[in-house]
């Protein structure tokens, strides 16, 4: 009989730093390493307790004096698009999504420098050069894909690559229960697309089809506007100490404003 233990994955506590969300905050993560044969089965597990994915670091928050830090997920079979998410995918009524392994290309990189040079000029990617890029899309033990997101030519059909303009690209795990959108960007001119609404409405119309129940969008930032946008998507469940438990906005709402 084979009694040889399956080696368990060492977790270090990163050197307080200052938190990129809220001011007078200082952040704290604990991480992994996602390596070997398990790396996979490892990323389920660490994603559903509330990790996520960074090249081959599975991290979480753990900041001693916040926890603003919740991790979302959808539910995706019962989720239903708004009004406004349904205007959101007539506006990209002419995007093709097409779906590849998680290989980087000059293209990508032109866009991902665009998105990050006007829309996050202080944030710790700012400075990424195209072997960052390439590292952060390449240097992973998980089943990860990178779709990309294009203006239908006209004439193009139905090509294994189409031709069109590359608008936005998400790249994205594909895991056991869910799909997982470790990071996205698009055309930051193209604000009346609303490409960052669009991209997350395509993957819960993926998770569907796979039949995959949840999409984790990562954490949501209690007082950070710039996280709303992430509870707009409902129903959706929050990662508590008592485990995953529906998000009622209208409750939440009133906590906040009781305190």
């Amino acid at each position: 009989m084979n009694t040889q233990s399956t080696p368990s994955p060492q977790f270090y506590l990163t050197a307080p730093a200052t938190c990129p969300y809220l001011p007078h905050e200082m952040e704290r993560k604990v991480f992994t390493h996602l390596v070997g044969p398990r790396a996979a089965e490892m990323n389920d597990i660490l994603t559903q307790g509330g990790f996520r994915r960074s090249q081959n670091i599975a991290y979480r928050p753990a900041c001693e004096a916040c926890r603003a830090c919740i991790s979302v997920r959808i539910l995706a079979h019962e989720f239903e698009a708004t009004r406004s998410m349904k205007r959101v995918l007539a506006a990209n009524n002419d995007v093709i999504a097409t779906e590849f392994p998680a290989q980087p290309s000059s293209e990508q990189y032109s866009l991902f420098r665009r998105y990050l040079d006007y829309r996050h000029q202080q944030g710790g990617m700012s400075d990424m050069t195209v072997l960052d890029y390439a590292i952060m899309v390449e240097d992973t033990h998980v089943n990860t894909r990178i779709i990309e997101y294009r203006r239908r030519e006209e004439g193009s059909g139905l090509e294994q690559r189409p031709k069109g303009e590359l608008l936005a690209a998400a790249l994205t795990d594909v895991m056991s229960d869910g799909l997982s959108m470790v990071y996205s960007y698009f055309n930051p001119d193209l604000d009346q697309r609303s490409l960052g609404t669009f991209m997350i409405l395509d993957h819960i119309k993926r998770a569907k089809a796979l039949g995959l129940p949840h999409v984790y969008l990562g954490y949501w930032v209690r007082g950070s506007r710039k996280m709303d946008y992430k509870t707009r998507f409902q129903p959706q469940e929050h990662l508590t100490p008592r485990g995953w438990e529906r998000f009622d906005p209208a409750i939440d709402g009133d906590k906040d404003n009781a305190r």
